[in-house]
């Protein structure tokens, strides 16, 4: 029986400025998700996690952290984008144009905008994209730019591989 690997991701080699990745996973936002993220980053603004306050709001209930959102956007988009990221070299244009509300289920997308070699690292290229994320009303909640290094095929440090003993268990 042959072993077969497993996805490792795209290599600079492998962008080509058009292309859509319509990422695999979604995630929905639980109330937890939003209470931890804001306390853990020392966000103490309490329409993230005072819901007796965030009930006086026009929203009349929780809005998610933005910055959640964008860590789990840009988390969401590793598979295709980055499993083989040297560096990130920033994000840029973050606009929210939706809130985001716990329970909400978040999908993301990116198209590749840029790409070119690195001036100055030969084992890197660098590319652009544009991420969107949208809820499940298909609702676009933040788009954003990164920016970001990306080994070229063969130049990446290796993941070990390594095998279970033999034997019964």
């Amino acid at each position: 029986m042959a072993t077969k690997g497993g996805w490792r991701g795209r290599f600079f080699e492998d962008f080509e400025i058009g292309d859509i990745y319509q990422h695999p996973l979604g995630r929905t936002v639980t109330t937890t998700d939003n209470m931890w993220f804001s306390l853990l980053t020392q966000n103490t603004a309490p329409i993230h996690f005072d819901h007796h306050y965030a009930a006086q709001t026009t929203f009349g209930k929780p809005l998610v952290d933005s910055t959640f959102t964008l860590a789990l956007v840009t988390g969401q988009s590793v598979t295709d984008i980055s499993q083989n990221v040297f560096a990130n070299l920033g994000w840029d244009e973050v606009r929210l144009p939706h809130p985001v509300f716990e329970g909400d289920t978040i999908y993301s997308q990116s198209e590749v905008l840029e790409k070119r070699e690195s001036r100055s690292r030969p084992d890197v290229g660098i590319i652009a994209v544009k991420t969107t994320g949208y809820n499940q009303d298909s609702k676009v909640v933040i788009i954003f730019k990164r920016t970001l290094m990306v080994y070229k095929r063969g130049r990446a440090p290796e993941i070990p591989r390594l095998a279970p003993e033999s034997g019964d268990a």
